[in-house]
C-alpha cells in the first residue's frame, strides 16, 4: 500500500503514552510545525497558540494558518500505531533473495546423479529380469534336415530302425548286446557270446518298444546266433552287402549299445581285411573258441556293441561287430574300452551261418579232416603225428587224405595266402563253405608241394 501525507488533525483520542519513543523510522519526515492538533499541542489545556485574546480554549477561532512553503521534495508520512511495537506500515524494500552457493550446487548435483543412477540401475535389472524370457540370440534358420544317403547321418537314419538292443538274463548274470533284423518274419542276428547262457531275452527297438525273443540257434565256432521276435509289425530288415567288395580305407559306420547306450553311432574306416582273430576259450577245452577271418576297423566298438552291424557307405551290412583288442593285461595303462582296434565277422560268413541256423538250428563247419599240432612254433600249420584218443591225425577217407596230406606235413599257404599257425589255418578254412575247392601249399621233407582239396562238412557246436 502506498504511503500518503496526513493533512487532517489527528483525532483527540490519539495520545502518546509517557516515555514512548518516537516510532518514526529513518527517512520518514516529521510533521509540519504549527499544524493544529498534532504532536505540539496537549489535550485539555495548555497554550492554545499565538493570537488568543482571553486564553480560553475554543472560544475564538484560530486564524487560518499561513500557507506552508512548498517542499523541495515530496514528503511521505508513515502512519503507525502509537502502542504497537512496530508501525502499521513499513516501506517495502523488496524480498531478501539469497543465491545458491557453489558447494550447495555441487552437492545437489551429486545427490541427484547418485539417485538417478540407483533408480536407473534398479529399473534396468528389473527390466532385464522381466524380459529374460523374451531374450533372443542370433541363430541360424531351420534348414533342410535331409542328409546325403552316403553320409554318416544318412547311413544312420537308414539303418537305425533295423537295429535292436538285447537285454539278456542268465542263471548267474545278465548282459547287454546288439543285433539287427534279417527278415520280416522277425529273425535277428547277433553274437553267440551275447545269448550263450540266456534264460530270458528282451529285444528293444530304436522306437523304444520292447518285446521278448526266443533263441533259434547258435554256433560258438563262428560266434553267431539267431533269435526271433513274434507279433511285431513294421519290421525294417537291413540290407546285406558283400564282404568281398570291402577294401582297406573304405568308410564304415558301427551301430550298437556300448555300455547299454542304445542306438549309438560311430564311424571309421576299414583298417585291414582277413585278420585272423580267435575269441572265447573260457571253457578251457577249446569247444567255445571262435575263429574269425575278421574285418578290422577303427570305428569305436565297446562292450555292448557285440552283434551290431558294420555298414558301408550304402548302409549295407558288411560285418557283424564281435571283438576288440585291448591293451595287454600287464600294461598299467590298460584300457577296458576301445583303443581303435575293432573286429567284425564278414557278412558273407554271417549270412551262410544265419541261413543254416534259421533252417536247422545248427551250423556246419568246413573241414579238411586233419588234426593239427597246436604246440608247433614254426612258420605254418603242422599236421600232428597222432589224433585225439590215439586216432590217426589224418582222417581216413577224409578230404585231406584224398588230397594226399600226410602226418608231419606243414601247410604254409591257402589259395596262395600265407598262414603262420594252426589258428590261422582254421580261420582261412572256415571263411569258406563246405564243398568249396582250395589249393594248399605243403612243406614236406624240405620241399613245397601243391595239393588240391575239396572241403568237407562237420556239425558245429
Amino acid at each position: 500500500m502506498a504511503d500518503r501525507q496526513q493533512t487532517e488533525p489527528a483525532p483527540q483520542w490519539w495520545s502518546r503514552p509517557e516515555g514512548t519513543a518516537d516510532g518514526r523510522r529513518d527517512g520518514v519526515p516529521t510533521p509540519r510545525p504549527g499544524a493544529a492538533g498534532e504532536a505540539g499541542g496537549t489535550v485539555g489545556g495548555g497554550p492554545a497558540g499565538e493570537g488568543e485574546e482571553d486564553g480560553s480554549a475554543g472560544q475564538a477561532a484560530a486564524p487560518p494558518p499561513e500557507p506552508a512553503p512548498a517542499p523541495e521534495a515530496p514528503v511521505h508520512e508513515v502512519r503507525y500505531d502509537p502502542w504497537g511495537e512496530r508501525p502499521l506500515q513499513v516501506v517495502d524494500r523488496g524480498q531478501d533473495r539469497r543465491g545458491f552457493r557453489l558447494w550447495q550446487v555441487a552437492a545437489l548435483a551429486a545427490g541427484t546423479a547418485l539417485l538417478a543412477g540407483g533408480i536407473g540401475g534398479y529399473v534396468g535389472v528389473l527390466a532385464e529380469r522381466q524380459s529374460s524370457t523374451r531374450l533372443e540370440l542370433p541363430q541360424a534358420a531351420v534348414a533342410d534336415k535331409g542328409r546325403a544317403p552316403d553320409s554318416v547321418a544318412g547311413i544312420a537314419a537308414a539303418a537305425l530302425p533295423g537295429v535292436v538292443t538285447l537285454h539278456v538274463r542268465g542263471a548267474k548274470s545278465s548282459g547287454t548286446g546288439t543285433g539287427f533284423v534279417l527278415d520280416p518274419q522277425g529273425h535277428i542276428l547277433t553274437n553267440n557270446h551275447v545269448v550263450a547262457d540266456a534264460r530270458e531275452i528282451a529285444v528293444t527297438f530304436s522306437t523304444g518298444e520292447s518285446v521278448t525273443a526266443e533263441l533259434v540257434g547258435r554256433d560258438s565256432g563262428y560266434d553267431l546266433a539267431v533269435v526271433k521276435v513274434s507279433g511285431v509289425r513294421g519290421l525294417r530288415p537291413l540290407s546285406l552287402g558283400n564282404s568281398e567288395n570291402v577294401k582297406v580305407g573304405d568308410p564304415v559306420v558301427a551301430i550298437g549299445a556300448p555300455f547299454d547306450l542304445s542306438n549309438t553311432v560311430t564311424a571309421g574306416i576299414i583298417s585291414a581285411t582277413g585278420r585272423p582273430v580267435t575269441a572265447g576259450g573260457d571253457k578251457g577245452d577249446g569247444s567255445d573258441i571262435s575263429y574269425v577271418d575278421a574285418l578290422q576297423t577303427d570305428a569305436p566298438i565297446n562292450p555292448g556293441n557285440s552283434g551290431g552291424p558294420l555298414l558301408d557307405a550304402r548302409a549295407h551290412v558288411v560285418g557283424i561287430n564281435s571283438a576288440i583288442r585291448g591293451a595287454d593285461k600287464d600294461d598299467p595303462d590298460r584300457q577296458g574300452g576301445s583303443i581303435g582296434l575293432g573286429f567284425a565277422i564278414p557278412i558273407n560268413q554271417g549270412k551262410r551261418v544265419a541261413e543254416e541256423l534259421i533252417a536247422t538250428g545248427r551250423a556246419t563247419h568246413p573241414v579238411i579232416g586233419v588234426t593239427l599240432d597246436m604246440d608247433y612254433t614254426g612258420d605254418g600249420a603242422r599236421v600232428g603225428d597222432k589224433g585225439e584218443d590215439g586216432k590217426p591225425s589224418v582222417t581216413p577217407g577224409g578230404p585231406g587224405a584224398r588230397a594226399g596230406i600226410r602226418p608231419g606235413d606243414v601247410i604254409t599257404k591257402v589259395d596262395g595266402q600265407r598262414v603262420r599257425g594252426g589258428d590261422e589255418l582254421i580261420i582261412k578254412i572256415r571263411a569258406h563253405r563246405p564243398g568249396d575247392p582250395l589249393t594248399l601249399t605243403v612243406l614236406r621233407d624240405g620241399r613245397e608241394r601243391t595239393l588240391g582239396v575239396v572241403l568237407g562238412s562237420a556239425n558245429g557246436s
